[in-house]
């Protein structure tokens, strides 16, 4: 029986593209998908997030924010991913930070059966760092790489500040992932 899920998680607007592929097991909700992809990707879940899978908006209902749109805002924690991920949608939408709008493309690439050897969820692969949070979204983050790589522009020591010191747009650790992964799903 194929209880996991692989699926390939791609920032839009990124080349060369930022991605990590990660295995799921399809009786996780959307909740637990969000902190997996938090993970994985690099972001520090600082803002609000929703999935768009045909049509269907899911994410964490704030009564104030839903009053505006028309379609609802199916709770994440009651969505598991094997209600959503059928033969026919192989595709989710994952936005990150409303300001900013990390835009994610959920590609399942296939099922595959439990390996009693793994604890899931885990990451098996992905290129490149995740863009710094509150950056300006794509075209502020290519700016901000513009700027850090140029070592004679004025700003950019000012800009290696707010990044901490240092920002490496190359740098992806998947032992690290791993690491926060089974912490976050894995520890009492």
């Amino acid at each position: 029986m194929d209880n996991i899920i692989q699926v390939k998680i791609s920032l839009r607007g990124t080349k060369p593209l930022i991605w990590r592929r990660i295995l799921v097991e399809k009786t996780g909700t959307f909740e637990a998908l969000h902190e997996v992809i938090q993970i994985a990707m690099g972001w520090t879940n600082s803002h609000r997030h929703e999935f768009t899978a045909d049509g269907v908006r899911i994410g964490q209902p704030l009564d104030e924010f839903d009053m505006d749109y028309g379609e609802k805002l199916i709770d994440e924690t009651t969505v598991t991913l094997e209600s959503v991920l059928t033969n026919g949608t192989q595709r989710v939408d994952y936005t990150y930070d409303f300001g900013d709008s990390w835009e994610h493309t959920l590609v399942v690439e296939k099922w595959l059966p439990v390996d009693a050897a793994i604890r899931y969820p885990m990451c098996t692969g992905g290129k490149l760092n995740c863009p710094p949070e509150d950056c300006g979204g794509i075209p502020g983050f290519y700016e901000l790489l513009r700027i850090v790589n140029d070592e004679g522009h004025p700003e950019r020591q000012e800009m290696l500040e707010w990044l901490g010191g240092d920002y490496d747009a190359k740098a992806f650790d998947l032992q690290e992932v791993n690491q926060q992964l089974t912490v976050f799903f894995h520890s009492s």
